[in-house]
């Protein structure tokens, strides 16, 4: 008889099943935290894609909601800008330079230290932010179904 072909995780698997060996709690841990990567990737491609469609950079869209979602009662300045984006200070005030140009950000000094540099969204930064969340919201409303079955594995790792 001639069995067809498995791949070699399901050879694994049933090799670890003859053997009388299951799932352990750290294959379960394993398991949970590979799904939960790529998930995000999945995500993070489906953000590039939504946010290139609306005329946007990933970097420019990923700069307008951390404005708009980290700076509550003030402008936000650009050191902060560069913390939350995870670029280095002189990457994010070129990345606020082109994003002024195009008409999305304003930038304004700070009147009590001329050395900081505040950027707040334009009317049209905040239409554009709206437009690409919007997605995003209902993307992630059909993913939390997902991502709930795998935080409960991770809790139960």
């Amino acid at each position: 008889m001639v069995r067809p072909k498995q791949k070699p995780q399901k050879r694994r698997r049933a090799a670890a099943a003859k053997q009388g060996k299951g799932k352990t709690r750290s294959d379960v841990s394993y398991e949970a935290l590979a799904q939960f990567r790529y998930r995000l990737r999945l995500f993070l491609a489906f953000s590039d894609t939504n946010a290139k469609k609306a005329g946007l950079t990933s970097q420019q869209y990923q700069a307008l909601l951390a404005i708009k979602g980290f700076a509550e009662e003030r402008p936000m300045f650009v050191g902060e800008l560069a913390r939350y984006l995870l670029i280095k200070h002189h990457t994010a005030v070129e990345l606020v330079d082109r994003m002024v140009k195009l008409g999305l950000l304003l930038r304004t000094t700070d009147a009590t230290d001329n050395r900081r540099v505040m950027v707040t969204l334009t009317k049209r930064g905040q239409l554009l932010l709206q437009k690409v969340a919007a997605t995003h919201f209902k993307h992630l409303g059909s993913s939390s179904r997902t991502l709930h079955k795998i935080s409960k594995l991770l809790g139960s790792a």
